[in-house]
């Protein structure tokens, strides 16, 4: 996968929007897909916990490894089952389950790594943003990009439904499950007026989703 040439902030983001979901009283934090550390480095330092991370590319992982207490380099799959059991307060996976071959099984290990109240949070694109909307029934478009919902290194592909049944068909319970990154556009209005207004969820470029272990 061509992870080498991202873009130069790619492994630089905070996520301000994925910042309200952390837990209150969060001891213990997972970062999947830390990239440099920035996320985790942020919320360790607010919060004053523990932080880990795992990265996939060496060179971001690196300068994690300034930033967070403990961090795997490589691809998540080869260090999830090292984890400690019943661990962490919070694992967060910010635009990295669609990146994985079998997101199914990394889910169902992850949730065995939470703690009693422990949550995973996520947010993956969405394929029906009305962008993406436009290229696949309109253009009759579907070609890979070097980014965004259609970034050449996704390997899955998400609905707001579908979310939600993975994290359900794992044995997790949702506690929330919402659209991020609204979009101002008019366009999702215009497309929803044959579809009576049943496809709101187009508006959203992502949805975040909190849960538990059921």
């Amino acid at each position: 996968m061509d992870y080498d040439n991202k873009a130069n902030d790619y492994y630089k983001h905070i996520r301000p929007e994925m910042l309200a979901y952390l837990p209150k009283g969060c001891k213990t934090l997972l970062d999947i897909g830390c990239g440099e550390g920035a996320f985790a480095a942020y919320i360790k330092k607010k919060e004053n916990l523990e932080a880990w991370g795992i990265e996939l590319m060496e060179d971001p992982a690196k300068e994690a490894e300034k930033r967070l207490d403990k961090v795997f380099v490589g691809p998540c799959e080869n260090f999830i089952e090292e984890l400690p059991d019943n661990y962490f307060d919070a694992i967060y996976c910010n635009d990295v389950l669609e990146h994985l071959v079998d997101p199914y099984m990394v889910l169902t290990i992850l949730k065995k790594k939470l703690s009693l109240s422990g949550v995973i949070i996520s947010s993956i694109p969405n394929i029906r943003y009305h962008d993406a909307f436009n290229k696949i029934i309109l253009q009759k478009k579907f070609e890979y990009e070097g980014h965004g919902i259609f970034d050449k290194t996704h390997l899955r592909f998400f609905t707001k439904s579908s979310i939600a049944n993975m994290y359900r068909d794992q044995g997790f319970q949702i506690i929330s499950h919402e659209g991020i990154n609204r979009t101002r556009s008019l366009k999702p209005y215009l497309y929803n007026i044959p579809f009576f207004f049943t496809a709101m969820d187009m508006f959203y470029l992502q949805y975040a989703t909190v849960a538990k272990r059921a």
